[in-house]
């Protein structure tokens, strides 16, 4: 048990997990019922494991670098069994202006890549895009009426 808990520890130093990437690791190296539960404990006591710390670290990076708006985020989240309380930690992480901007700089560059559709049609492509990227349908079109009016 003592070895299995320091390759856990190396797995959490490693970068954040959450609780269920910690049971999957556990099952792989072998530990079962009450193993599994006293080792994540454990983790927890030590600071190893911190689920509003991984929420906050997730949803920070998936913006910052993949760019996902909050919907997408919430949706990985809630796969993963993160709590609702953690999510909202780590959705308020997300700065707001950074966001909008972010938002606008990837509608702008889809609707620049749509170059030889109609209006209706690059408008549809890009709020199917930008809902793909688990962008808010309200500030997407915020966004879309905005880039409107400034190429009017």
């Amino acid at each position: 048990m003592q070895k299995d808990l320091e390759a856990l520890r190396r797995y959490c130093a490693y970068q954040e997990r959450c609780h269920q990437e910690v049971k999957y690791k556990c099952l792989e190296l072998g530990l079962r019922g009450d193993a599994v539960e006293e080792a994540i404990a454990e983790l927890i006591a030590d600071n190893f494991l911190n689920e509003e710390r991984y929420a906050k670290a997730f949803a920070g990076g998936k913006f910052r670098i993949k760019q996902w708006g909050r919907n997408k985020i919430k949706a990985e989240l809630k796969q993963k069994q993160v709590s609702d309380y953690c999510i909202r930690k780590g959705l308020a992480e997300i700065d707001e202006d950074d966001y909008y901007a972010a938002l606008l700089k990837l509608a702008e560059k889809k609707l620049a890549s749509l170059k030889g559709e109609t209006a209706l049609k690059r408008r549809y492509k890009t709020t199917q895009h930008l809902l793909q990227r688990g962008y808010e349908s309200a500030l997407i079109n915020d966004v879309l009426e905005q880039i409107a009016n400034n190429d009017a």
